[in-house]
């Protein structure tokens, strides 16, 4: 008769929102930059004339292509190590630039030197980001 209720333990529900944004992993953001991207890659394709067939369906393949990325990106991306995922990060954001400046009619090396330069420091920038909003294991730090 000396004892005491206790009071069963809970599980912290984890949060769908955060300070810094949504947590959750769905499809808007992926979808919204894939639109955006497709639209100015058949608009700069385009260079003021009329929209073609070729000009369209370039558009929706670049949406399309980088909207998948983007989204296995954040969807698997937790499963890398901080590096290869800033990597990762740098690399797509190097090549889709890249892919834009080259439709501009600039030639190849200038695109692969701003699509190299573009990557380093979207690199440099994610790195810090989870370096320093992740603890060593990969969780989000404690707040």
């Amino acid at each position: 008769m000396g004892a005491h209720a206790a009071v069963p333990a809970r599980r912290r529900r984890q949060a769908t929102t955060s300070a810094h944004g949504s947590r959750t992993r769905g499809w808007g953001l992926p979808l919204t930059l894939g639109v955006v991207y497709g639209l100015y890659a058949s608009t700069v394709e385009r260079h003021g004339g009329p929209l073609s067939w070729g000009q369209f369906w370039l558009g929706l393949i670049s949406a399309v292509v980088l909207a998948g990325a983007v989204y296995g990106l954040r969807r698997t991306g937790r499963a890398l190590p901080r590096e290869p995922r800033a990597a990762a990060w740098g690399a797509l954001a190097g090549l889709a630039v890249g892919f834009l400046f080259s439709l501009s009619g600039a030639s190849v090396l200038s695109a692969a030197v701003l699509g190299l330069v573009v990557a380093a420091a979207v690199f440099c920038v994610a790195f810090y980001l989870f370096y320093t909003h992740e603890d060593a294991t990969g969780r989000p730090a404690p707040s």
